[in-house]
């Protein structure tokens, strides 16, 4: 298979769980797929309706810590509009220290955004800023089956039995206000530092990255149904 790599490097990183609002705040060990769409958004300047996009990554971090961050609650009437009343509270925050992800893209008007983002690039939260490279000559990655190197990924749930975290995370939001979840889905989350195992996903590997290279496995994507 043919594509374009993106380099994507940040000090820090954070992916909030979903569904946690009080006490220590957890991230997520990769983004989710909705993450990866913003971050696309972001580098185009707009929001992108997918159709049949197929889009790999590969996540890796040194580090996990924890912080002391001031959040401001505000609050709202009866109609859910917000006021000018805020209270201030101190919660614990994970965070992922000396981040890369590694996006895989075959759509060039995509690694054209990337080339020259319009909007900075996070890696999370606003304070989670990042570095983009792009690879100019695209990579042919070798087609492999029975994968035995699927790590630093999400992977949909039943697609085989793997060894990671399960949480249902949404693919993508909506562009409307309030915004809405769209095509919300269980995953198993596997972070890039465990052993090989046997699989049967059908995955392409970069041997450039990694110890011993990485199976990356591909996510079709189609949004047609939201229009």
């Amino acid at each position: 298979m043919e594509v374009y790599r993106i380099d994507i490097s940040a000090w820090t990183a954070s992916f909030r769980m979903p569904n946690i609002i009080s006490g220590i705040q957890p991230t997520l060990d990769v983004p989710p797929v909705s993450t990866i769409l913003g971050i696309l958004n972001a580098a185009a300047g707009k929001y992108i309706q997918h159709t049949q996009l197929e889009i790999g990554y590969y996540f890796e971090f040194e580090a996990k810590a924890v912080d002391l961050e001031t959040i401001y609650m505000i609050s709202s009437d009866s109609k859910n509009n917000p006021s000018n009343r805020a209270k201030s509270n101190v919660i614990q925050r994970e965070f992922l220290a000396d981040a890369k992800l590694y996006l895989y893209l075959k759509d060039k008007e995509l690694v054209r955004y990337l080339s020259a983002p319009y909007y900075d690039i996070l890696l999370g939260r606003s304070g989670d800023l990042a570095f983009t490279k792009v690879h100019a000559e695209p990579l042919e990655l070798e087609e492999v089956t029975n994968a035995k190197k699927v790590k630093g990924q999400i992977i949909p749930f039943g697609k085989t039995l793997l060894p990671g975290l399960i949480q249902a995370l949404p693919q993508y939001f909506s562009d409307e206000f309030p915004r809405k979840n769209l095509g919300t889905m269980p995953y198993s989350i596997i972070k890039h530092n465990v052993v090989d195992f046997n699989t049967s996903l059908t995955a392409y590997r970069d041997n450039s990255i990694g110890k011993n290279g990485v199976d990356i496995y591909f996510h079709q994507l189609d949004f047609t149904e939201y229009v």
